[in-house]
């Protein structure tokens, strides 16, 4: 076991020495930035899916799996501990009515360690939660003012949960979350007169340091409906809560090197935002409700569909409001499974592997110059076994789609994501049989 914590904390490393931003899209302007986390990479190659739980993976989507679930071929002395952690890197093209450019990013996604105890289960983990990664500039009409916006952060949340299994069919599970992060944004005034630019623009500053706790429940039932095939339920709901932002702005007269792009600040001035009662405001994360079900056999194929739903309307962020947008309601839908040929296989190393597949459609909550954000992804994925016993596996997903429309002025993130995981299992406390 030692061994393989060795190997992921190296990986962890890597992930996070390479990282850029965690999100290279225009969208990320909005709010507190994209949603960064869609589950584990056995989630997301399966288009999503959040109801499936078993022995091998830990699924912190719905808490309810932390607990039950034991691989039969171990006694209750030894049931596994799983530790999972992932990292994915994406490609951005992103495409108006007249222009394309690419960019790109990759960064860590999770890490997290699920113990199970008799009918209950622990788990923790750290999860970068929304993302905030953009460039963007616009230019007026006249040719006389361009606008330059850049922003980063994000949301991350550390957390805790308990599963308990009620029955071997039904268990239940709440997690809670610490939210700490922050968002940084500026807008510089790049200034021209007579096609030329002038020699002092003005610049905007914000920050905000996010904190607060949220919950969210979990429930998941499997039942066998024949002899061989399995349904399988998933339910979670997280309630609204909020998070505190401690925020500051200032506006500063800069210099801007025309060769290097580099900024000089000639003088700056901070923004009185106490008289505005703006220096601590408080930000809703809006409540969400995930259901879903599916049927299989278990250990050999699954195939189900969720539906998520999120009062993004909720949503209020009284420090950095964008006239041209406003919150909607969110909603997604998942379709999805996966398929092992042989899982107690000795002769062929690729019967025991994992195949998955599975594509959403979802509609982001956001709305710009009244045109919708939708989002569409198509995924795929395998889980490769590793280790003397097979039940750790490396797990490799690839997702494709597109986000947003060219339409009103907007922009069409077309995006490839490649998602690498690792899920390792081992048996702790055993106890001695020699002294």
């Amino acid at each position: 076991m030692i061994k393989k914590l060795v190997i992921v904390f190296i990986t962890v490393f890597a992930l996070q020495a390479q990282a850029q931003d965690g999100s290279a899209s225009p969208y990320s302007f909005y709010g507190i930035g994209s949603l960064k986390f869609k589950g584990t990479v056995e989630n997301r190659s399966m288009g999503g899916l959040s109801i499936f739980t078993d022995s091998i993976h830990v699924n912190f989507r719905n808490p309810s799996g932390y607990a039950g679930n034991n691989l039969k071929v171990w006694n209750n002395e030894n049931r596994p501990v799983k530790f999972t952690v992932g990292g994915s890197s994406s490609h951005l093209n992103l495409k108006t009515d007249d222009d394309s450019q690419n960019a790109n990013s990759t960064t860590f996604d999770y890490m997290a360690l699920a113990v199970p105890m008799g009918k209950f289960g622990l788990g923790f983990g750290l999860v970068p939660y929304t993302s905030v990664g953009y460039k963007l500039e616009s230019s007026n009409t006249a040719g006389d003012l361009d606008q330059r916006y850049r922003g980063q952060g994000g949301l991350n949340k550390a957390f805790v949960g308990l599963g308990y299994q009620i029955t071997p069919k039904l268990g239940i599970g709440v997690d809670a979350s610490y939210n700490f992060g922050n968002v940084q944004n500026s807008a510089l005034q790049f200034r021209y007169q007579d096609g030329e630019p002038l020699q002092y623009h003005s610049k905007e500053n914000n920050r905000s340091d996010l904190s607060g706790i949220n919950l969210n429940f979990g429930m998941n039932y499997k039942t066998m409906i024949t002899k061989k095939l399995q349904l399988t339920t998933g339910l979670t709901y997280t309630p609204k809560s909020t998070i505190s932002s401690e925020n500051e702005r200032y506006f500063s007269t800069v210099v801007v090197d025309p060769f290097t792009n580099q900024e000089l600040v000639i003088s700056s001035v901070e923004a009185d935002l106490d008289t505005q009662n703006l220096r601590t405001t408080d930000l809703t994360l809006p409540t969400r409700m995930s259901f879903g079900a599916g049927i299989g056999v278990p250990q050999k194929w699954f195939a189900g569909a969720e539906y998520t739903f999120q009062k993004t309307s909720e949503f209020d962020n009284p420090i950095f409001t964008i006239g041209n947008a406003e919150f909607v309601d969110a909603s997604t839908i998942a379709i999805g499974g996966f398929y092992i040929p042989d899982y107690k296989s000795f002769s062929s190393y690729w019967k025991r592997v994992v195949f998955r597949a599975g594509m959403r459609f979802e509609n982001t909550g956001l709305e710009i110059n009244n045109q919708t954000i939708n989002e569409f992804g198509m995924s795929f994925g395998i889980g490769l076994p590793v280790g003397a016993d097979f039940f750790s596996n490396a797990n490799i997903g690839f997702e494709f789609g597109k986000r947003g429309t060219t339409k009103a002025n907007l922009i069409q993130e077309n995006f490839m994501n490649l998602q690498i995981s690792l899920s390792l299992n081992d048996r702790w406390f055993n106890k001695r049989k020699y002294n």
